[in-house]
């Protein structure tokens, strides 16, 4: 997930999805330069709802939010 400062704050760009933690870790990697800060999350996923709970961060680049707040 990318950040980016809006009006001084740190929020949240669009998520991407990664296959599996080390996909989700390279794409982070990847994503760093262009953005204030990039974090690599694990969700749980209800696939009923599609709603994501219990976000373990992967790794993080710059400065991020925190999602689970």
């Amino acid at each position: 997930m990318p950040f980016k400062k809006v009006r001084g704050n740190i929020a949240p760009g669009e998520m991407r999805q990664a296959s599996n933690p080390e996909a989700a870790a390279r794409l982070a990697g990847t994503m760093a330069a262009r953005f204030v800060g990039v974090a690599a999350y694990a969700v749980m996923v209800d696939m009923e709802s599609g709603d994501m709970s219990s976000p373990r961060i992967l790794c993080q680049y710059g400065e991020v939010a925190d999602i689970a707040a």
